[in-house]
């Protein structure tokens, strides 16, 4: 049974808590943009897809009680607002899309009534959850046809129906697999230090019915070596024209062990995270976060000496030639990734 994610309820945007998971589902009613760009900052809203939404709602809020009388003056209401919202997290592509989304709409409506205007960037937002709903749904479809009844499948962090609007794009694949009455086992790593895995991925799974086991991060070459992976499926927070993909940080080892051990490494993610701007992984931005996630976060007992110096990057870049294919909503991309993406993927 999915969640709802984000959704606009009653003039207030209900997000789930995912920093209260596993322990309790709790939902957040949030009215401002700087309580919803605090939210995504700390991670209780997250993954890729979610955040455009939520981006697009965050720059609404700011926006719904605005004094300004002509499209002119809303434009630089906006435009700060999009400004605030985008500094929220830097590597997330989809965040970005739902802000250019929003300032879209704006233009298509530039000669209308202030009023009008306010209307449009809600309808804007509300269409991005319908929107992700639908895409998501179809990225499982073309993705399921890749799983066989019996595969046993690693994923990285969560890209399910927490990291979306109620669904998922990597467990998209695994829903839409059992749909088709094809029985998969998944193996979820931890992922450390935000323990995505643990806490969300697992707790999802469960919910589903899929049978899960969780694992280390640094299980996963021995589960290879013992041939216990028959695929690994994970998500994307940025892809580059070449096809080099961000994600959460550890996803870059699993991609380096499967070539190794000749695992089918898949990506799956909606043709907004594709930023065909950058021509490569080099030029991807990388959120560094916080030291307490390393050191302190989960744990009653300190795990390390007081102020020692933490490295903590939340994303890493697979290159495009560890990558089997990409799910994506308008089909399976296979290499060569450059030519294919230009291809199916449009700005």
């Amino acid at each position: 049974m999915s969640v709802e994610t984000i959704a606009w309820k009653q003039g207030k945007v209900t997000i789930v808590d995912q920093n209260a998971l596993p322990g309790r589902l709790v939902f957040l009613d949030i009215r401002s943009t700087a309580d919803l760009c605090r939210a995504i900052k700390s991670m209780k809203i997250r993954g890729a897809p979610a955040l455009g939404a939520a981006a697009a709602f965050a720059v609404w809020l700011g926006i719904r009680n605005s004094k300004a009388k002509d499209y002119k003056a809303l434009a630089i209401e906006l435009k700060r607002l999009i400004t605030l919202v985008g500094s929220s997290r830097p590597t997330a592509r989809n965040l970005f899309w739902g802000l250019e989304k929003i300032e879209a709409a704006l233009q298509r409506n530039r000669y209308c009534p202030v009023s009008e205007i306010k209307q449009a960037l809600l309808q804007e937002a509300l269409s991005l959850l319908e929107h992700d709903k639908s895409v998501s749904r179809k990225i499982g479809s073309f993705g399921q046809s890749l799983i066989k009844s019996g595969d046993r499948i690693l994923t990285v962090c969560n890209a399910g129906a927490l990291a979306t609007i109620d669904y998922g794009t990597a467990l998209g694949v695994i829903y839409a697999a059992k749909e088709k009455g094809k029985k998969v086992k998944v193996f979820a790593c931890e992922t450390r230090p935000m323990l995505q895995g643990a806490r969300l991925t697992a707790w999802e799974l469960r919910r589903h019915g899929i049978d899960v086991t969780l694992i280390c991060d640094n299980m996963a070459a021995t589960l290879m070596r013992q041939g216990k992976i028959d695929a690994v499926i994970v998500g994307a927070d940025r892809i580059a024209a070449n096809g080099d993909t961000a994600n959460k940080i550890g996803t870059y080892s699993v991609a380096v062990l499967s070539t190794y051990h000749k695992v089918p490494f898949y990506v799956a993610a909606p043709s907004s995270t594709f930023d065909l701007c950058i021509s490569s992984g080099e030029d991807i931005p990388i959120e560094e976060r916080p030291r307490e996630e390393v050191v302190s976060l989960f744990f009653k007992k300190p795990i390390a000496p007081e102020g020692i110096r933490v490295y903590n990057p939340a994303f890493d870049v697979t290159p495009q030639e560890l990558i089997t294919a990409i799910i994506t909503e308008k089909g399976i991309l296979r290499p060569p990734f450059s030519r294919n993406i230009a291809g199916k993927i449009k700005d």
